[in-house]
């Protein structure tokens, strides 16, 4: 075999981007579940409290590109906010992840993104809402009035909305997908959800331009009752 056709036959190597992505919020609305549902496929029903800052990594390939995701997911108990530089310094993207079940985890994104904001201005934020199977069994006027609150709080992040299951596998593919086009301004063609009821995807108009994080505090104020009886 000749050095040219040596050559030919060899596999083109494939470019390689590294994308690290940030999961925020409060304990037990289910960043872990997302992050191992995302990387191994697998949802485990028994809770586990993160200590500190989980990392898992998968591979996503588009084209000639192999693009490696690098996951922090962090504890949300208190005393491990001062690990919160390693879940937003040198991520392209933050997940702000909030319980549909709990509306008080949905108040407490203000928070989150005040101080993951301020750490860095040019991740792009992605509002998601977890246990959509659970929500969708609630009292129909508590479901629209959180879903409407939500809508509100992307607005004013510029954060793609999307409630998801990792028990039923509902929309969590999707958010790394809309993550990775809002990070390398691609073209998705996923179709939105808008209908209150379904688990919303609104990410078209949204995740294009960076907010103040103190406007969401002011803005973001309408308290939602909690109605999970």
């Amino acid at each position: 075999m000749s050095e040219a056709q040596e050559q030919q036959e060899l596999p083109k190597a494939k470019n390689r981007v590294d994308v690290q992505v940030g999961l925020v919020g409060d304990a037990q609305v289910g960043k872990t579940s997302l992050m191992v549902k995302y990387v191994q496929n697998v949802f485990d029903e028994e809770y586990t409290q993160t200590l500190g800052v989980n990392f898992l990594k998968r591979k996503v390939s588009i084209r000639s590109t192999d693009i490696v995701f690098s996951l922090m997911d962090l504890g949300g108990q208190r005393e491990f906010i001062n690990m919160l530089p390693i879940a937003s310094l040198g991520s392209s993207a933050i997940v702000f992840l909030f319980d549909l079940t709990r509306p008080e985890t949905l108040s407490s994104i203000k928070e989150w993104y005040r101080q993951a904001h301020g750490l860095n201005e040019t991740a792009v934020p992605l509002l998601v809402g977890t246990k959509y199977d659970l929500f969708v069994d609630l009292d129909p006027e508590y479901q629209e009035q959180l879903s409407r609150t939500s809508m509100e709080y992307a607005q004013v992040m510029d954060a793609p909305l999307i409630f998801c299951s990792t028990a039923k596998s509902i929309n969590v593919q999707k958010i790394f997908k809309i993550a990775l086009a809002k990070i390398f301004k691609l073209t998705l063609t996923v179709q939105e959800i808008n209908d209150v009821g379904d688990p919303l995807l609104i990410y078209r108009h949204l995740g294009n331009q960076r907010h103040d994080s103190d406007e969401v505090s002011r803005r973001s104020s309408p308290s939602t009752r909690s109605s999970t009886s």
